[in-house]
């Protein structure tokens, strides 16, 4: 296969997991609205003998049956389209005759294969179609600008590029990115959930989403899982940086937000640890650590002159 076909292919494998993508989408959103079909009653009643919580009357059967079956035709589509995209950036690399991470392109194909790998490894241990929804919506959207903005042509790397700890040290920051957004998508979806609560009005939508506690408890134990690695991340950068430039740290922009954003998650689980901050607070944190992550990502990569400005476009 020439260099030309195996770009053709890779570039078509992309197109083909974001239509995939959509069709997931709009499956995910048929499922959470279904889910999200009850009303709110007075006290405790029975249905069809089975006393049912005060507060909320089950939707009609046929409606939960289309939204589970929604659900997991959703699920497969997102397994379709993570396998599909997969194989869109293996044939990358072959085209590169690399690894397929040396530019802002390559990157978010990665990172996205990443997001939805995290998320359909924890669906293999629990029930998370409720979470499908923003993780395939955050998906699409770093394709889509992958596509549109990012895109360029593979080339060969730069000297500085040309090294083993390319492999090692993004596709540890790749698997994070990836970590870090379904965390981010728990703890917005947690937010909403948590005031609902507090409001005393479960129903709806956001009455599809499970308790607060339990977002609260799913989006700790990734980043807890992410953080380390992180962790290994900053440390191998630094290892790569002093054998590319001569230094260990600069503070380079890219050196210095990477630092920021590790601050910023080891806050969130000291905060957790030591002094109790859970729930809200700890949401909040995991938003702005996400945040933080984008900004090193795009914001220093697209509008900050550094020493990395020639992994960008």
């Amino acid at each position: 296969m020439t260099s030309a076909s195996l770009a053709e292919w890779s570039n078509l494998a992309v197109y083909a997991s974001m239509l995939i993508l959509i069709g997931a989408l709009v499956a995910f959103a048929i499922s959470f609205a279904a889910k999200g079909q009850r009303v709110l009653t007075p006290s405790l009643v029975t249905v069809g003998g089975t006393p049912v919580e005060a507060g909320v009357m089950p939707a009609d059967r046929s409606e939960v049956l289309s939204g589970r079956r929604a659900g997991n035709i959703a699920m497969s589509l997102t397994w379709l389209a993570t396998g599909v995209l997969f194989i869109g950036l293996v044939l990358r690399g072959l085209w590169a005759g690399r690894v397929p991470w040396g530019n802002m392109y390559e990157f978010s194909l990665a990172a996205s294969v990443a997001l939805l790998g995290v998320f359909l490894v924890v669906s293999t241990r629990r029930d998370v179609r409720w979470l499908g929804l923003p993780v395939v919506v955050i998906a699409l959207l770093s394709l889509g600008l992958a596509v549109t903005v990012l895109y360029t042509e593979a080339a060969q790397l730069v000297p500085a590029l040309k090294s083993y700890w390319l492999v090692i040290h993004v596709a540890a920051a790749v698997i994070c990115g990836g970590a870090f957004a379904v965390a981010a998508s728990i703890s917005g979806l947690y937010l909403w959930r948590e005031r609902a609560e507090q409001k005393g009005r479960v129903i709806g939508l956001v009455s599809s989403l499970p308790d607060a506690s339990r977002l609260d408890t799913l989006a700790y134990r990734i980043i807890a899982f992410a953080f380390p690695l992180w962790t290994f991340a900053v440390i191998s950068g630094a290892i790569w940086a002093e054998a590319a430039w001569g230094r260990y740290w600069g503070w380079d922009p890219k050196e210095t937000w990477a630092f920021i954003t590790w601050v910023i998650y080891a806050g969130y689980l000291h905060a957790r640890a030591t002094a109790g901050w859970r729930g809200r607070r700890a949401a909040y944190i995991s938003l702005v650590g996400f945040a933080s992550f984008l900004i090193n990502y795009f914001g220093v990569n697209l509008f900050v002159n550094s020493l990395h400005s020639y992994a960008g476009l």
